[in-house]
C-alpha cells in the first residue's frame, strides 16, 4: 500500500488544449491524491516503512508474553499479572519518555530505550524458559516497559513536514490512523501463530527483533527527524484543559476497544464459531481502514473540537445495535458499520493534540494521550471479562456500550474546551 501510494506521479498529466468556445473540461480528483501529495516530502516514503517495521511488534508483546508465561507455567493469572504490571509501567514510563524525545530529539532518546526493552525482553524470555521466581518476571516486565513510541515520533514528523499544511497534517493523521488499525489486525495474529507453531517464546523474541530494527532504521532517518528544544520544559502537559479533554475521551475510547474485542470473543464462541472470532474481529479493524483512508481523503470540515464530538457520538450509536445481534450473519456487518466510526474520532483527538500542544512538547503530548488509550484498552478487557463471566455471552456488548456513551459524555461536557484558543503550558 505505502509503496504503491509513494510511487504514483504527483505531477498532473498535461491537459489537451480545449476548442474554442468550450469550457475545459472538469477533472475528477482521484480520492488518492491527498495521499500521493503526502509522500512526495522527500524521505516520508523512508520514515514511513521504518516505523511500520518497529511499530508492528507493539500489538504482539501483550499477547506474547501472555501465550508464552500461561504456556511454560500453566497458569493464566500469572500471565495476566505479568502483563498487567507491565502496562502499568509503560503508562508511566511513556510520558516521561516523550519529554525526553522532545528535548533531546527522536535519535537520541529512542535508540538507547529499544536497547534497554530488548534486554529486559531477553531477560524475560531466560526466566520463563529457566524457570525463575516468579517475582524476577514481574521485574522483567517493569524493566522492559520503557518501548519508544514510534508512533508518536512518526506523527510528530508529519507535523514537521507539513507545518504549513493543515490539510496535509488532516490527511497524514488518517493515515497514521490506517497504520495503526494493520499493526493491531496482523501483530496479535502473527504473536499467536508463532507462540503456538513454533515455540512458546517465539512471539516475544520475534516482536523485540523487529522492534529494535524498526527503531534503529527509523532513528537512522535524520534528515525529517523534527529539531528539538534543549530548554528543560516546564509544567506538565496535562495543564492544557483541552488536552485532558482528549485524554479522558481517549481513556474511555480504549475501553470500547478492548470490551469490543473480549465481548466479541464470547458472543461468537456462543453462536459456535469460536475459531471465526480472529476474522470477525478483523472486519472491525477493515471497517476503520477503510473510513480511514476515506476522511483523510476528504478536506477536514468544522472545527476539530465539533468532530471529535461528532465522532465520538457516531461512536456510541453504531455500537448500540451489536446488542441486538443474535449470529454471525448479524453480528459481522454490524461490526464492519462500528469500526467505520472510531477511525474519524481518533483522527481528530491526535488533531486537537496537535492544536492544543506546541510543537516543542508534541511527542510527550501525544504519548500521554495513547498512554490513555492503552490504560483503557487494559480496563476496558478486564470490565468486558467480567461483564461475560457474569451476565453472559448475550449481554457481552453492554460494557463498550457503556463505555461509548460514557466518551461522548466526557467529550460533549469538555467541547467548550476544545474550542478554546491554544495555550502552550508554562516552560
Amino acid at each position: 500500500m505505502i509503496l504503491f501510494l509513494a510511487s504514483r506521479p504527483v505531477v498532473p498529466r498535461p491537459s489537451r488544449p480545449s476548442r474554442p468556445g468550450t469550457a475545459a473540461p472538469r477533472r475528477r480528483r482521484s480520492p488518492l491524491t491527498p495521499y500521493r501529495r503526502l509522500f512526495a516530502a522527500p524521505g516520508a516514503l523512508a520514515f514511513t516503512l521504518a516505523a511500520f517495521v518497529g511499530r508492528l511488534p507493539g500489538s504482539m508483546l501483550g499477547v506474547s508474553t501472555v501465550l508464552m508465561i500461561a504456556t511454560v507455567r500453566d497458569s493464566y493469572a500469572l500471565a495476566g499479572a505479568v502483563s498487567a504490571t507491565g502496562v502499568a509501567a509503560t503508562a508511566i514510563a511513556g510520558p516521561l519518555l516523550g519529554r525526553l524525545v522532545d528535548r533531546y530529539g527522536q535519535a537520541r532518546v529512542a535508540v538507547p530505550a529499544v536497547l534497554v526493552f530488548v534486554a529486559g525482553a531477553i531477560a524475560m524470555v531466560l526466566c520463563v524458559h529457566l524457570g525463575a521466581p516468579t517475582w524476577a518476571l514481574f521485574c522483567c516486565a517493569v524493566g522492559s516497559s520503557g518501548v519508544p513510541s514510534l508512533g508518536s515520533m512518526t506523527r510528530a514528523r508529519w507535523a514537521a513536514l507539513h507545518r504549513e499544511d493543515p490539510v496535509a497534517r488532516h490527511t497524514a493523521a488518517s493515515f497514521e490512523q490506517v497504520v495503526d488499525e494493520v499493526c493491531f489486525m496482523a501483530g496479535p495474529a502473527l504473536a499467536m501463530v508463532l507462540c503456538t507453531a513454533v515455540r512458546p517464546e517465539a512471539g516475544l523474541v520475534t516482536a523485540a527483533a523487529l522492534l529494535l530494527v524498526g527503531t534503529l532504521l527509523f532513528a537512522a532517518q535524520r534528515r525529517t527527524e523534527p529539531p528539538p528544544d534543549p530548554r528543560p520544559a516546564r509544567g506538565r502537559v496535562l495543564l492544557t484543559p483541552g488536552l485532558r479533554v482528549v485524554l479522558m475521551t481517549f481513556l474511555a475510547t480504549g475501553a470500547v476497544f478492548g470490551s469490543m474485542e473480549v465481548a466479541t470473543v464470547a458472543a461468537v464462541g456462543s453462536y459456535g464459531g469460536s475459531t471465526a472470532s480472529s476474522a470477525v474481529l478483523a472486519l472491525q479493524a477493515a471497517g476503520s481502514c477503510a473510513a480511514g483512508l476515506a476522511f483523510g481523503a476528504l478536506p477536514p470540515r468544522g472545527t476539530a473540537g465539533g468532530r471529535l464530538v461528532a465522532g465520538v457520538a457516531a461512536m456510541a450509536l453504531a455500537v448500540l445495535p451489536l446488542l441486538a445481534a443474535r449470529g454471525l450473519a448479524t453480528l459481522a456487518p454490524l461490526l464492519f458499520l462500528a469500526g467505520m466510526a472510531t477511525a474519524p474520532t481518533m483522527i481528530t483527538g491526535m488533531t486537537l493534540v496537535h492544536r492544543l500542544i506546541p510543537a516543542t512538547r508534541l511527542n510527550e503530548g501525544m504519548t500521554t494521550v495513547y498512554t490513555g488509550l492503552l490504560i483503557g484498552i487494559s480496563t476496558g478487557a478486564a470490565a468486558g471479562g467480567w461483564t461475560v463471566d457474569h451476565l453472559g455471552a448475550t449481554s457481552a456488548y453492554l460494557t463498550p456500550a457503556t463505555a461509548a456513551a460514557l466518551a461522548f459524555a466526557i467529550a460533549w461536557a469538555g467541547r467548550g474546551a476544545l474550542r478554546a484558543p491554544v495555550r502552550s503550558p508554562a516552560r
